[in-house]
Order: structure tokens, then sequence, then C-alpha cells
């Protein structure tokens, strides 16, 4: 064959091939398929109404223990750091000058005793002798007021032999709750109580315990807000709970109850101060630890619970995307309430239904297509699973 007639036909065959391509060119390159994104669908559910604080561990009853009478301190009688009883002996007083006070109150005691016998003999006789006329009607008087002067003395002479008892029980003391006691504050040998009640120890009841913290006049006014609008429910004061997290970043087995609640706001911290009630049968924490605590307030109703990483911020304020029912990616503004176990709690800005974009998010745009697939918490970024997030429906649909 000649090369003259091969080349016809490549030339047309390279002519066709050409004019294809240039047909292809002529319309644009070809469009990029819409982005996959990973999309939880939002349904309204209750959440807590919680707050993390700091707050300062105090015991939940304290007593100094003091010498109430002046002597010479004898013994220590308790370990110091140790549980002790109420009414268990902690210190010993010298007794012997409290002995001797009470020796000479029932002395003076008797004596008054007998001189009372004797004037209520002579006032009797007195009385016999009055109406015969043998005796003046002031002799009568005189008598009569002797007998009831020295009943008067008895009396009193008991009062002092009561209380010089009650001096030398003294000399004994004695824990007034149970407790911990703490450090000996003052050493054998040491005058005590001479003219002032001095402190000896302190006892403090460490189960439960108290935990003081603080609530911003904010929080309550949010709080209040919510109520108002039917959006919360507040827990009742034997029903608000805390929990504590301990130095080590772990939480504490026991929930505590919020007991006590000021009804003024503290002028020093602008906040209201309250109280909850903290078990502590192993002595794990101690009087005045500064912990972090949750405060569980009551319920948030009618509320979306988001990943944190759905929820975006800009100048405007909070927005998360969502594909709407055409595929495409609407911007949606939502109002943030609280953090719960690091999801966000919107309040409002959404409904029921919406599908959030929460992976992939950075690949839409506002207005254009996505190609959604329910979102999995477990998943690496960007991918997808089937999987349910937590608090929204796994159905991307």
């Amino acid at each position: 064959m000649k090369p003259s007639s091969l080349r016809s036909p490549l030339l047309c065959l390279c002519l066709l091939v050409l004019a294809g391509c240039g047909k292809s060119t002529g319309n644009g390159p070809p469009q990029m398929p819409p982005p996959e994104v990973g999309v939880v669908t939002v349904q309204p559910q209750n959440s807590p109404l919680t707050r993390d604080l700091v707050g300062r561990l105090s015991a939940y009853r304290s007593a100094d223990v003091r010498a109430r009478v002046a002597g010479v301190l004898l013994k220590r009688d308790y370990e110091e750091g140790t549980d002790v009883k109420r009414g268990q002996l902690l210190f010993q007083i010298d007794p012997a000058p409290l002995q001797a006070e009470l020796n000479a109150a029932k002395a003076s005691l008797a004596q008054a005793q007998a001189s009372w016998t004797n004037n209520k003999v002579t006032a009797q006789r007195v009385r016999e002798l009055a109406p015969k006329g043998y005796v003046s009607k002031a002799d009568l008087d005189n008598a009569l007021a002797a007998e009831r002067s020295s009943a008067a003395a008895v009396q009193a002479a008991r009062a002092n032999v009561e209380t010089a008892r009650i001096n030398l029980g003294y000399a004994n003391v004695t824990a007034p709750i149970a407790g911990r006691a703490g450090q000996q504050q003052v050493t054998e040998g040491a005058l005590v109580g001479n003219g002032a009640a001095t402190l000896l120890t302190t006892v403090e009841q460490i189960d439960p315990l108290y935990v003081n913290f603080t609530l911003s006049v904010a929080s309550l006014e949010d709080m209040r807000q919510a109520q108002s609008e039917g959006n919360v429910t507040l827990a009742g004061q034997n029903k608000a709970s805390v929990r504590i997290t301990l130095p080590d970043g772990s939480t504490y087995a026991e929930p505590g109850t919020v007991d006590f609640s000021a009804a003024t706001v503290n002028p020093a911290t602008g906040s209201v101060d309250l109280r909850a009630t903290i078990p502590n049968p192993k002595h794990k924490l101690l009087p005045g630890m500064y912990v972090t605590l949750q405060a569980n307030l009551g319920q948030r109703h009618k509320v979306f619970v988001l990943p944190q990483q759905a929820v975006q911020r800009d100048t405007a304020g909070a927005y998360v995307m969502t594909v709407g029912a055409d595929d495409k990616v609407v911007r949606k503004e939502v109002t943030t309430a609280d953090m719960r176990n690091g999801d966000w709690v919107i309040s409002g800005g959404l409904k029921a239904g919406d599908k959030v974009v929460v992976s992939g998010i950075q690949n839409v745009k506002e207005g254009e297509p996505a190609k959604p697939s329910p979102w999995h918490r477990d998943a690496p970024a960007g991918a997808t699973s089937t999987a349910p997030a937590r608090g929204a429906s796994a159905n991307g649909q």
C-alpha cells in the first residue's frame, strides 16, 4: 500500500479527535460533586441545668474546747487528730483548789443550817409566849425576822455548794460534740482559765461536710427568665444536688444536697451564697479544701444538645450550618445556654428535625449543595457513620 493512501485516513481521525476535544472544552470544566458532611438530626429534649463552680469545704459542726475554771493543766487524755465521742475526757485541770472550795461551801451550808435551826426554835418559842403577854411585840418581830434570814442564808449556802460542785466538774474537760479533736493548744503545767476561757483544742465533725459556694446574679437571672418562659424547672431546696471533682481530676463518689440559699446578695462578691451537705464517711475530704463542683439546679425543657464542633462563632455570634430538604446548606443563628459533658445546650434558633452539620463543616458554603450522612461521635474527623450522636437522632434523611 502506498504511503499516501495511509496518510488520508489518519488525518481524518486526528481531525475528529480534535473536534471532539474542542466541543468539550467549549462547555467549561466538569463540576465538582457536593462535599460529604456528617449531620445529626436534632430533637428537643430535657437537659440538666448545671453550673461549674468553685467551693470550699467546712466542718459540719465545730466546737472550741475551753477551760471554764481557773487552774493548772495536769494532763491531756486524748490523742491529737483522732476521733472522739461526745462527753469523752480530753483534759484534766488540777481539782485540788476546786475541791477545797466545795468543802468550804459545804461547811458554810452546815453553819447556815445550824443557825436556821436555832432561830427556828427561838421563833417557835416566842410564838407560843406572845399570846400570853410574856414577850413584847418587838421581840416577836425580831425572832421571826431572824428565822427568815437564816432560812435565806441556807438557800444561798446550798447554791454556793452547787456552784462549787459544778466548778469541780469542769476540772475534767470533755468533748462537747463527737468529731475529730485537733492539736493541743496549751501544754501541761500551764495556768488556764485565769480571767478568760483558755482555748485548749477544737473538735470538728467532718462527716458530713459543708461545701460553700456562690452563684452569680447573672446566672440566677438567666434561670428566672427561663423559668418565666416555661423552659426551666428549678429544683427544690432538698432536690438540688452537687458533684465534687477532686484535685486529681476524679469525681467524688458521694453526691451532695443543697440545703441553704441566701436571701440576699453578698455585697463583697456580688453573688448569692449557697451551701450543700456532702457525706464524708471515709474522711477523704477535709475542711478548708477548695474543690470544683458541678451544681445541678434543675431541668431545662425543649432544648437541643449538639457536639461542640457543630457550633461556630463569628462577630455576629454563635451559629450552625444545616442541610435543608433540598440538600442545600443553610446557616442558622443559635442561642447557647450551657455546656454539658463537652456538648453545647442550644435554647433557641433550631427546630425539631433540623440536620446540623458536625463534620466536614469547613467544606460547605451557605446556599451550596452538600451530601449529608449520619455522623457518629467516635468517628474520625471528616468521617461519617450510621451510629447516632448523643442527644440526637441518627436519621440523616
